[in-house]
């Protein structure tokens, strides 16, 4: 059994004026707290035998992930479409939207439909690339809409749409 793993589709290039700001802070902080872990590195190395000096080896690890997001952040920024205004047609859910969901058993959730970069669960930011935001795109207030999930298709209404 081979390695190979298909390659992932590309994400979407849209985020949002917030998004797009944190990863800029992001990618400065990364560049300054790199100078700091460098410093270490240096200072571990120095201490002589590297096979077995575990601050050597922590500090490597860390440089390698930062650079790893670092390189990542650089090829992404220069790709993203920033979304600054909310669309004409305020009554469809496009991209920025918040949508609030009922669910067939009556239960209600809220979604904000943000970038692949900035999606968040725990505050109810999901990807414009995911499932529940593709069947969202595009609808208006009471309709109806399916989505594949893992125990099977389920359907809400859309009871709320609004952009801040």
């Amino acid at each position: 059994m081979g390695r190979y793993r298909a390659p992932q589709p590309p994400k979407s290039p849209y985020i949002t004026a917030e998004g797009y700001a944190a990863l800029e802070l992001e990618s400065r902080q990364l560049w300054l707290s790199r100078r700091e872990v460098v410093a270490a590195l240096s200072a571990a190395a120095a201490e002589g035998d590297r096979s077995e000096n575990a601050e050597y080896i922590y500090r490597k690890k860390q440089l390698r992930e930062m650079d790893r997001r670092i390189r990542y952040l650089q090829k992404r920024l220069p790709d993203l479409k920033v979304v600054r205004d909310p669309p004409a047609q305020a009554d469809r859910v496009f991209f920025g939207a918040w949508v609030e969901l009922e669910s067939a058993r009556g239960e209600s959730s809220s979604y904000r439909i943000v970038g692949a970069d900035e999606f968040d669960p725990k505050r109810g930011w999901i990807s414009v690339d995911s499932p529940v935001a593709r069947a969202l795109l595009g609808r208006m207030l009471d309709d109806e809409v399916s989505v594949a999930t893992p125990k099977g298709d389920e359907s809400f209404l859309v009871v709320d749409i609004r952009y801040r």
